[in-house]
């Protein structure tokens, strides 16, 4: 940010650490350095009364401070719940319950910003307008409404100069950020920049109700054809960034449960419903609602569920969807080296990471399990302690995953209220298998092996340039790395050992090129090698298993890997 903007912004830097003075954390003012940047004195940082601090949690102080920021801090605080992986457990779930606090607009103020929107009256849109908001939040409110045509609708309004505010706030944290980063060692490894930059992009597409809206229709076309599931049909006419108009649902809420059974439902088939919905967004579509609370779903007739309230989504790759079916079945099997497999090829493991640390808390999760039918699996619970475990050995795992989470943990306290003994772990392994056999077909696996085989060659390229860039440096007597000096004999033994693992590297890698070819082939032509009649993949790895013994004895007599 440059200095201008910062001094243009000097008020509300100062509102902020006051804020966070007040809360009892001064001290960070000072630790990234933001009182040097704008000479705020000691007593601002010192405002706290000890008392007061001292009877909250740090958790009820954060979301104390982020409510009394305003409306960009809330959000910041929603989005930081969906992050158990980089925050601890109790802090997550303080900020759970972060509101905004906020009043509803006054009714001159929502039809003047519908006209504006909308370039139309309110009496040319609108049979009925109820000036009474159903909801309210931090961006904006709804309402309900009758259009001229008759159809019932909700009108979600947006709260004017609500973009401006953010995106001054969201410069503003993305500076702090920075300091952060630059100063302390724990903000550094988290990349509280890069988070800042995601949460950021999250917030300004929910300030865009044209998003929301288009992320509701591809949720809509899911369940097309599906009876049990319902989602609103957007008005596209009458929907604008700052207003979005949709089909009204009025249904039960799905909390209440008492209601629900003297209304005579089958809370059975509401829990199946509601659970075969979100894992068929998951699992079969990668593109599914992230905040499934109780508030966000409505239940109609005949079971059926609906859905609303689509700002926040979650997208899954088709690697990352494999790779989640992988993990169920690893869970349904308690089987360690399946989730210590699932855990680090989904998430950003660091080099630092210990894998036997990382194996034995999987085991520690196992032995837990171990004897508990799965129908009473608390995969909520298994999900979170997960998460505890990529959060203890500093493994950052994708936005989506952590979305699907908490979607995931949502989904179960709802369920588990509905129907005490049902198991949303017994649905989710069929689509964990149906996951792992699409996996296996001919098709994804030419796409695998195709993708691998770039991604290996790739990898070569890099170790060549890297091995030319080292030797072009000894050549002239300058490493183009630094190292720190030990010993003559250690260092000759080191790049003893580094040779042996990168010539042990790269047999690999040409095999792993030797392999995909093979599988493209064979997958391509439909037939078996004519080599004896024995399948190519079979020759291949017979071939990679004698050359990788081979090479293995060899490096292992030197003593040298």
């Amino acid at each position: 940010m440059l200095f201008e903007k910062r001094i243009q912004y000097i008020n509300r830097y100062r509102e902020i650490a006051i804020a966070l003075s007040k809360s009892g954390f001064g001290f960070i003012i000072e630790e990234i350095g933001l009182d040097e940047v704008f000479s705020l004195p000691k007593r601002i940082l010192l405002r706290q009364k000890e008392s007061d601090t001292k009877e909250k949690s740090n958790g009820e102080r954060i979301v104390e401070l982020l409510e009394s920021l305003g409306p960009t801090f809330v959000k910041i605080g929603q989005l930081a719940s969906t992050r158990p992986d980089i925050l601890p457990h109790d802090i997550v779930k303080s900020l759970e319950s972060l509101q905004g606090n906020v009043h509803p607009m006054e009714t001159s103020v929502v039809k003047k910003q519908i006209e504006l929107s909308l370039d139309a009256s309110m009496d040319d849109i609108f049979l009925e307008f109820d000036e009474v908001p159903v909801g309210s939040a931090s961006i904006g409110q709804v309402h309900k409404a009758t259009l001229k045509t008759g159809e019932h609708v909700a009108v979600k309004v947006q709260r004017p100069n609500i973009e401006r505010t953010i995106r001054n706030d969201l410069e503003i944290l993305n500076h702090i950020a920075v300091l952060a980063d630059n100063r302390l060692e724990i903000a550094k490894h988290i990349n509280v920049t890069s988070v800042i930059d995601e949460f950021s992009k999250a917030i300004i597409d929910e300030l865009d109700y044209t998003i929301e809206g288009r992320n509701q229709d591809k949720i809509r076309k899911q369940f097309i054809d599906e009876p049990s599931i319902k989602v609103p049909e957007v008005y596209w006419e009458l929907t604008t960034k700052e207003v979005l108009v949709m089909e009204f649902i009025d249904g039960s809420n799905i909390n209440e449960i008492n209601q629900l059974v003297n209304e005579g439902y089958d809370t059975h088939q509401i829990a199946e419903n509601l659970t075969n919905a979100l894992f068929h967004q998951i699992l079969i579509e990668g593109f599914f609602h992230g905040d499934p609370h109780p508030g966000n779903i409505k239940v109609l007739p005949d079971e059926t569920i609906a859905l609303i309230d689509f700002g926040m989504v979650g997208r899954l790759s088709q690697e990352m969807k494999s790779n989640l079916g992988f993990l169920i079945i690893a869970l349904m099997r308690q089987d360690v080296e399946g989730v210590v497999r699932g855990i680090t090829r989904m998430g950003a493991v660091p080099d630092t990471v210990n894998i036997k640390d990382l194996r034995r808390d999987a085991e520690q999760l196992k032995d837990k399990y171990i004897d508990v039918p799965v129908s009473q699996i608390d995969l909520g619970q298994a999900i979170q302690e997960i998460f505890d475990i990529a959060h203890k050995h500093k493994i950052i795992l994708p936005t989506d995953l952590t979305i699907l989470g908490k979607a995931v943990l949502s989904l179960e306290t709802i369920v588990t209220k509905l129907e005490p003994t049902f198991s949303i772990l017994d649905f989710a392994e069929p689509f964990g298998k149906l996951l792992l056999k699409e996996r296996l077909q001919l098709d994804n696996l030419k796409s695998s092996a195709s993708r691998r085989l770039y991604q290996v060659s790739d990898n070569i390229e890099d170790i060549s340039t890297n091995i030319h860039e080292f030797t072009k440096g000894l050549k002239h007597k300058k490493l183009p790395i630094t190292l720190e000096l030990e010993t003559a004999d250690k260092m000759l033994k080191r790049f003893d050992k580094l040779a042996n693992r990168l010539s042990f590297s790269i047999i690999l890698l040409s095999f792993s090129i030797i392999m995909v070819g093979l599988i493209i082939s064979s997958a391509m032509s439909g037939h078996d090698s004519v080599i004896w009649q024995i399948p190519v993949i079979e020759i291949g790895t017979v071939i990679a298993a004698l050359l990788f013994i081979g090479m293995f004895i060899s490096i292992l007599k030197s003593g040298r890997l």
